[in-house]
């Protein structure tokens, strides 16, 4: 056990005493130099009373960051519901919108406009507005918290207004240029606005952005642009081209875990509804459709078995290889599968690359193929004694199921990407129940032919 989680025991065990003690002013004392993010997982091992015990005792501040925090699953919504609406008000106030936001969309429509009520008027209407973006868009994202100035204004000018505009909370790591109307036109580094002449206008200290989103971008292209282009926050901009917020690069450390997530749910035939920490009725509802559908596909693999019954009870060590055959390709198509979809989600390439990718794959095929049919077949003669031609069929077989699978686990992705599935989700089935079939249509079709 680590330090880091011994100190945080010791921790959790002082909270319960002093809540159960109704030392809350300890309490306070004793938290307040807990990270936020320290003080939300403490947060999960507490029952519901003892969590709503806590957050009403909470500095505002230290409670507004810890909901922040807190994992969905958790239900930090339904927290801030249960508070009294001064308490909420008060936590809701020092949140940032778009954290208010998130926290709050969690909830019911109906639960919603709860907590909203208890809310001052401007700060409902900050937040009202960023739920009516779809929650995994550049609107979804964003914060209204932007630090703009105008075209029309000096550098010492600018300096004066980014004072005003700024406070102790305020992170800012670039300066938005609009036009009076609030058109986006550029960014200002801060070091050249300080070391200009005061009398230099703002416009000709602009600069061109890298990148700019708009409200209805998907988050997923959001985190991948703020990559690309190493941007501390992005401009978002509505469809008349008007800056109407930013997204941080913190914002997006948390959609990046969320869409890695998704996808490798994805990619083992797991619903991306299931929460990593979800109940056992979430994990059953999630799962059993994917493996109805496994079954499925695994009967139509299972059909070449059926047509040649007979081969496999005349040679009764067929029935030992088969399913070697069937492991080794399989885990041949998840290998190229597994690139291959990394790959499309990485990069944007042309058709000529991404053919590239499945002859590479083919080629990769032809040669794992070959060294493990040979190790296969001389693995097969060294413990049986089914004879040379039984090890040249099974050479055979190994080798076109891995040549099979490798090229499937890269055609089938880019295909299906091409025609506007998504491979992480309908890849897998495809590829496995293709391996399966041809490895055992040759395996059992070669036996039939060279050995009976």
């Amino acid at each position: 056990m680590s330090d880091k989680t011994d100190q945080m025991e010791q921790v959790l065990e002082q909270v319960l005493g002093l809540l159960e003690a109704r030392e809350y002013e300890v309490l306070r004392k004793t938290l307040q130099g807990v990270h936020a993010s320290d003080l939300a997982d403490l947060v999960e091992h507490l029952e519901d009373e003892e969590r709503l015990a806590l957050f009403q005792h909470l500095p505002s501040d230290l409670a507004a960051d810890a909901l922040a925090e807190m994992e969905e699953v958790e239900r930090p919504g339904e927290l801030l519901l249960q508070l009294e609406p001064e308490r909420t008000a008060e936590i809701v106030h020092e949140m940032a919108d778009d954290d208010a936001a998130d926290v709050i969309g969690d909830l019911e429509p109906e639960q919603q406009a709860r907590v909203l009520a208890a809310v001052p008027d401007e700060e409902a209407a900050e937040i009202e507005e960023l739920l009516t973006f779809p929650e995994e868009s550049a609107g979804g994202l964003m914060t209204r918290e932007v630090l703009s100035v105008s075209t029309q204004l000096t550098a010492g000018e600018a300096i004066a207004e980014i004072r005003r505009q700024a406070h102790e909370d305020f992170d800012f790591y670039t300066i938005f240029v609009v036009d009076p109307d609030g058109t986006f036109r550029g960014v200002v580094a801060l070091r050249d606005l300080v070391i200009a002449d005061p009398a230099v206008s703002i416009a000709d200290l602009t600069e061109e952005p890298p990148a700019v989103v708009t409200v209805d971008t998907d988050q997923e292209e959001v985190g991948k642009t703020l990559s690309r282009y190493n941007l501390a926050s992005l401009g978002v901009v509505d469809a008349l081209g008007r800056l109407v917020g930013r997204i941080t690069f913190d914002d997006v450390i948390d959609v990046v875990e969320a869409e890695a997530t998704e996808d490798i749910f994805r990619f083992a035939a797991v619903s991306d509804e299931e929460e990593v920490r979800g109940t056992t009725g979430d994990a059953i509802r999630s799962r059993l459709p994917w493996l109805i559908l496994s079954v499925v596909t695994a009967v139509v693999a299972s059909s070449v078995v059926f047509v040649y019954q007979s081969t496999i009870e005349a040679m009764a060590l067929l029935a030992v290889a088969m399913p070697v055959i069937a492991g080794v390709g399989g885990n041949a198509g998840t290998q190229a599968l597994a690139v291959t979809i990394r790959r499309i989600a990485l990069s944007e390439e042309t058709v000529g690359e991404r053919l590239g990718v499945i002859w590479k794959e083919l080629v990769v095929g032809l040669v794992n193929g070959l060294v493990i049919g040979v190790l296969a077949a001389v693995l097969g003669l060294l413990f049986t004694d089914a004879g040379i031609m039984f090890g040249v069929v099974v050479l055979l077989a190994m080798w076109g199921s891995l040549v099979i699978a490798s090229f499937a686990g890269a055609f089938i992705p880019i295909f299906l990407e091409r025609i506007g599935v998504d491979p992480a989700v309908a890849s897998s089935p495809f590829v496995t129940t293709l391996t399966d079939l041809w490895g055992f249509f040759l395996l059992l079709g070669l036996a039939t032919a060279v050995l009976m």
